[in-house]
């Protein structure tokens, strides 16, 4: 490997190892650093990929949201309309009833 950490390589030498095995040392640990960089930008990358999706996802969240928000609308105008039938239904039945009643249709 031509990776080196520099002051690693001194310090281990000036601590007694050979210059061969602090070189060799230096080198497995700037492999090491290099492997770990490269996993930190895998890693990144993959938290921008979720944010991403994450962000489709609230999008969509959105127009349902909004489509909710119509039904809603849509149900306050039936409920509307359902009561304004109950109100000319019921006194409409009972004017029959009792014209019925008059008549003599119920026996």
């Amino acid at each position: 490997m031509a990776l080196q950490l520099g002051a690693l390589r001194d310090a281990l030498i000036d601590a007694g190892a050979s210059e061969d095995k602090a070189q060799r040392a230096a080198e497995e640990l700037a492999g090491y650093q290099s492997e770990f960089t490269r996993v930190r930008d895998d890693m990144r990358d993959g938290f921008t990929k979720v944010d991403e999706k994450f962000a489709r996802v609230d999008e969509k969240f959105a127009r349902v949201d909004q489509e909710f928000a119509a039904v809603r609308s849509d149900m306050r105008v039936l409920k509307w309309q359902v009561g304004l039938l109950y109100a000319i239904t019921g006194p409409t039945l009972l004017l029959l009833l009792r014209v019925a009643a008059k008549v003599g249709a119920f026996g």
